[in-house]
């Protein structure tokens, strides 16, 4: 499948499908599409239905596929930011924030990940549960603001505010630290923990949280007299 992404601060991917070829979403990202594009809503395992709806998530998948002829399909971003395209080799699997996914090509598998550590489930911002998406594949993620991408070394720590991590491989773990010193806590502005990534293996981050924004637009926002 070939591929092109448009747009500076609402990106689209665009898709090319050969015939007979198929793209999954989990929402409705579609935004636009050839007239040969054929939609199939599927379902999921009753194991997985119950971490997804524990999680937020949808139970259902759309499935396009491009019928007889080439077709084109098109994936929009839902908030201002960037789409991360990842390429996962067969059993391969990255971990990523909850609404990240967008798209991926048909042998994408996308279960539902728990935090192991309690601590970081509470306090790192990123929640128990997480997506986890494994290949073989392409893998379409929306990601809030720019995404910077860092690859880890063995042992080697990326220290990451709240809300920041957008992504990581499998073989990273994440944990959480506080901030040290009274004055620091109550004055620095930075909250109480800090989201500890550890290596091997790459970590995405967004410099634009969605919850950042939506606390830096609140200042600006009429209030209702009731």
């Amino acid at each position: 499948m070939k591929y092109e992404i448009k747009g500076d601060n609402l990106p689209v991917v665009i898709c090319h499908l050969d015939p007979e070829e198929s793209v999954i979403t989990e929402r409705g990202a579609m935004a636009w599409m050839s007239p040969n594009m054929d939609m199939e809503t599927r379902g999921t395992s009753v194991s997985k239905a119950f971490g997804r709806m524990f999680s937020g998530e949808s139970i259902f998948q759309n499935v396009y596929t491009a019928k007889k002829t080439q077709g084109i399909i098109a994936f929009s971003s839902s908030f201002p930011g960037s789409i991360k395209v990842v390429e996962l080799r067969p059993g391969e699997s990255i971990i990523a924030q909850k609404r990240a996914f967008l798209a991926g090509t048909a042998g994408v598998q996308l279960s539902t990940y728990f935090q192991k550590r309690m601590s970081a489930g509470l306090f790192s911002g990123e929640g128990f549960i997480l997506q986890k998406l494994t290949g073989p594949g392409l893998v379409f993620l929306e990601i809030d603001g720019a995404a910077i991408s860092y690859t880890l070394e063995a042992g080697q720590q990326l220290v990451i505010d709240t809300g920041n991590l957008a992504m990581m491989e499998e073989t990273c773990t994440m944990d959480i630290q506080s901030i040290k010193g009274v004055k620091n806590v109550l004055f620095g502005g930075e909250g109480f923990f800090n989201t500890v990534v550890t290596g091997p293996g790459t970590v995405t981050v967004q410099s634009m949280p969605i919850s950042a924004l939506a606390a830096a637009m609140s200042g600006f926002l009429p209030t209702s007299n009731s």
